[in-house]
């Protein structure tokens, strides 16, 4: 299948005929709340709001409980997963949870040797160059991530009406770090797969796509109510190689989720020229960074996908004046779109004071409520 067949496929999946079936929402606590109506396109109270990367690094509490615990380890407690994911929706009020985890989880879980270095990022002992490194890759299977299954049903019980999202790395920004052995500026030995041997670049995407899909599946089946896709690093690739070369591994993925019901995110930085393809590969939504302003970014993805972002994480270390001004040029350009989930264009940065964040929602919140529950999701 082609890379334009496979967004075409995805597209018509997500918005042809037999849509309004898959688009039932399995969970009857969460499937009326701001952030799944807005995620379906459909009127909301206000505009929801959750952060990237809100579960951890900016809240003392966060720092507390994992103190002494390495990142991997963390994610493999079920108490720790449930306390930080928790930790924001307490203090910030936001509409969304998202579940505490890491991208390269699945990868541990299926045997690789890998970790996550402080200051530095995933490290693999062994990086997959070859084909025959492709046989260290097997699938998944739900107990390789029991603890993800019991950490969700404790957090969906703790949560009730306010969703959790789950999520999992796309499958290029996993082969970038499979391919570089780590954390990559220029991604030089990942792009030299793919331009040098495409065959063993396309199985190895495959092979990813499968492992991401049955992760997200997990999640579901344990309770998430959304599900986000990170590719992270697909902001380094020129369209034509991102249409070529990766679509078609992370349309499989939404593919594979696409019967579930549940809103399905995807979002990368520095996308602003692949936000259309994005779409196209199957989400709902598309998480667009601070570089586009909505309302372009609502021309370049379609009427049919709403939109997620995008206010820049650095505009938190303004005054709060300052902050509402950039918000309500957000909201104003997110009226473009036919739904809106307020968040940031990438995640919270470490230094950022908690209590901006709070005062964000709130402010959010304030400005976007229409009291006659007749809101489109855009407005």
């Amino acid at each position: 299948m082609s890379a334009e067949d496979a967004g075409v496929s995805a597209e018509e999946r997500a918005d042809g005929p037999g849509a309004a079936e898959v688009r039932r929402h399995p969970n009857p606590l969460t499937a009326d709340s701001a952030f799944i109506r807005a995620c379906r396109r459909e009127p909301v109270p206000h505009t929801p709001v959750w952060f990237m990367r809100q579960a951890g690094r900016s809240l003392p509490e966060y720092h507390k409980v994992r103190e002494g615990v390495p990142m991997l380890d963390s994610c493999m407690r079920p108490d720790l997963v449930t306390e930080i994911t928790l930790q924001p929706v307490r203090r910030h009020k936001v509409d969304a949870a998202i579940y505490y985890s890491d991208i390269v989880v699945p990868l541990k879980a299926i045997g690789l040797d890998l970790d996550i270095k402080p200051g530095v990022g995933p490290v693999f002992a062994e990086p997959v160059r070859s084909r025959a490194d492709l046989d260290r890759l097997r699938p998944l299977e739900p107990g390789d991530v029991h603890y993800v299954t019991e950490a969700i049903g404790m957090l969906t019980a703790e949560l009730g009406a306010t969703p959790l999202i789950g999520f999992a790395g796309a499958p290029f920004t996993l082969a970038s770090y499979l391919v570089e052995g780590g954390p990559s500026r220029n991604h030089e030995r990942t792009k030299a797969l793919m331009y040098g041997d495409p065959q063993l670049w396309a199985d190895l995407l495959d092979r990813l796509a499968g492992i991401t899909a049955a992760f997200l599946k997990v999640q579901i089946e344990a309770g998430a109510s959304a599900v986000q896709l990170f590719d992270s690093w697909a902001g380094a690739l020129a369209p034509d190689d991102y249409r070529r070369s990766v679509l078609p591994a992370s349309a499989k993925v939404f593919d594979a989720v696409a019967g579930y019901g549940v809103p399905r995110i995807h979002f990368g930085v520095g996308t602003g020229e692949l936000l259309g393809l994005m779409g196209r590969a199957g989400a709902d939504v598309v998480g667009v960074d601070w570089r586009v302003p909505l309302d372009e970014a609502a021309g370049r993805v379609g009427p049919h996908k709403a939109l997620q972002g995008n206010l820049d994480p650095a505009v938190l270390f303004a005054p709060t004046p300052a902050v509402e001004t950039k918000a309500r040029e957000v909201l104003h350009a997110a009226q473009s779109a036919p739904g809106h989930i307020f968040n940031l264009g990438h995640g919270v940065i470490p230094d950022t004071d908690p209590d901006a964040l709070t005062r964000l929602v709130d402010f959010v919140h304030t400005v976007t409520e229409d009291t006659s529950g007749a809101r489109p999701g855009a407005r």
